[in-house]
């Protein structure tokens, strides 16, 4: 069976790559996954890297794979669009070969004392702007940085800095090139512009390591063709020659295009394994104090997020940790261990009976001396609401970045729209309903950065005039969920009263933490 033009997505996550393709319904018709047998490697405890070539080989293996399978349907193909994690640099030497592995965002490595390498100068002037401690520890995150100092060798060959989408492009089409929307992490962009920054710009600094001619000048806005797939790459990839590659943008913007995530009145909730929450906005709004808002797909606006860094990986987190009873069952039933432990859910109400817990696994650039924490133990709580608390703990956190978004913005958000792994499970959603107090919907795929990577391709090569017929005509919600009033009683009582309050309460004990172990 035919069904008209198909758009390819290559979809880049922390856990497996995927080939998609969709119809122009939005439908797959499609679909090969290569799950990494390494996702990443550890040199030291906490660094996150992989070699520069795993991405390329796994992409290049899933789309022979999926060729194979797709058979006649392969010739309809019209348009391709890669979307990636963000966050993932190398650096590349004069003859764009990679110096190094790349480090992935989840990396713990951060530069030591790193106020020391900010001039004094600039130190002052974002001292009297009260970004004096964000500024130190984006710094310290900026992996950049870290090479500079403690990779001398390798920096003193780097040309360009790049992330993991333009190592991509570079090799399916011999140049240099991304797309706008796709530079998301530590490197020095102007978000409200669109555009490298400018040396003479405060923030600059932050960056200081990367000079203006590392990075990459062929920039792309979404939607915008950036190359066509050669005879050589055909043979190594499989992909059609000539094939149109549209530039579309990271994994976090294509989700939130893909579920329709446009208006004042809707926020898309990315459940993967690093959670974030997102709104589109036509004017620049940052989603709370220093911190940017990033390109959105649509050429003309912009997504504020706020990111729980490990997110939803915390119920892998707890599965490996704890739940290895489910985790036999599961392999004996041929399901998922996930699902053993979401029928248990129910068995624990709203609140979990006391137990809070905050989801700083892992600490961001705004709280760098954070901690996780759980409070509210008691002799009655089992290991089913700490898994509870988790999953509430995550959307207490999400909704705290919510509350900020909504007033920076002026939104009043009346829906909210999942995505990624977690929205798969009906117990998830409904927490995440009863917790913000407001419908809850997803759509016809958990395949949603790929498919808003699919939209921008289709867009790109006209088969839709724009984003908004695209998203129309591809994005179809197939799931409602209604909070129980009951339950959002009990979940603004601990937010305001316990959860609210829980970071500042115990900042100064993170810190002395931080202080005696060193990590």
């Amino acid at each position: 069976m035919r069904y008209g033009p198909l758009a390819l997505s290559f979809d880049f996550g922390t856990q497996s790559v995927r080939a998609i393709l969709f119809d122009k319904t939005g439908e797959i018709r499609g679909k090969e996954k290569i799950d990494y047998k390494r996702p990443y490697f550890s040199v030291k405890p906490g660094y996150c890297e992989q070699t520069a070539d795993f991405y390329w080989d796994n992409m290049c293996a899933v789309s022979r794979k999926l060729r194979e399978s797709a058979g006649e349907l392969w010739n309809d193909v019209v348009a391709m669009s890669v979307t990636s994690l963000r966050d993932v640099i190398t650096c590349l030497d004069e003859n764009n070969n990679p110096l190094r592995p790349f480090i992935l965002y989840l990396d713990g490595r951060r530069v030591e004392n790193a106020a020391d390498y900010i001039p004094s100068g600039k130190k002052q002037l974002v001292r009297l702007a009260g970004a004096l401690d964000i500024s130190i520890a984006q710094y310290a995150a900026t992996f950049a940085n870290w090479i500079a100092i403690n990779e001398p060798e390798i920096w003193a060959k780097t040309r360009k800095v790049v992330m993991l989408p333009t190592y991509i492009h570079y090799k399916l089409l011999g140049k240099l090139t991304d797309s706008i929307a796709n530079q998301v992490g530590h490197v020095p962009f102007n978000y409200k512009k669109k555009e490298w920054m400018n040396p003479s710009e405060l923030t600059y600094f932050i960056f200081g390591s990367i000079k203006p001619d590392m990075l990459v000048r062929d920039l792309k806005k979404p939607c915008e063709i950036m190359g066509y797939i050669s005879k050589e790459v055909a043979a190594i990839t499989g992909l059609p020659e000539g094939l149109p590659v549209i530039a579309s943008g990271a994994d976090k913007a294509c989700e939130t295009l893909a579920v329709g995530c446009e208006g004042p009145d809707v926020a898309a909730i990315s459940m993967g394994t690093a959670a974030s929450i997102e709104i589109t906005t036509d004017k620049y709004v940052e989603p709370s104090a220093f911190l940017p808002a990033y390109p959105s797909i649509y050429q003309d606006k912009y997504n504020p997020e706020i990111l729980i860094f490990r997110g939803y990986w915390m119920i892998s987190w707890f599965k490996n940790e704890f739940a290895q009873k489910e985790t036999y069952e599961a392999a004996e039933k041929g399901v998922l261990p996930e699902k053993l432990l979401d029928e248990h859910l129910r068995d624990v109400p709203a609140g979990s009976d006391g137990l809070i817990l905050q989801p700083f696994w892992s600490p961001g650039t705004t709280n760098p001396e954070a901690k996780g924490s759980v409070i509210g133990f008691a002799d009655y709580h089992t290991r089913v609401h700490v898994y509870r608390a988790i999953i509430e703990g995550i959307g207490f956190a999400l909704y705290d970045a919510l509350k900020s978004m909504e007033k920076r913005a002026g939104y009043d958000i009346k829906r909210i729209m999942v995505s990624g792994g977690g929205s798969n499970s009906e117990e998830v959603c409904q927490i995440t309903a009863d917790l913000f107090g407001c419908k809850v919907q997803k759509i016809q795929t958990y395949e949603t950065s790929a498919l808003g990577a699919a939209m921008a391709a289709f867009t790109g090569v006209g088969e839709y005039g724009n984003l908004h017929d695209a998203v129309k005509a591809m994005s179809h919600i197939s799931c409602e969920y209604t909070p129980d009033p009951k339950a959002h009683e009990i979940y603004e009582k601990l937010y305001h009263r316990v959860y609210k309050k829980l970071y500042g309460a115990n900042r100064r004990f993170y810190k002395e933490i931080r202080d005696i172990i060193k990590h």
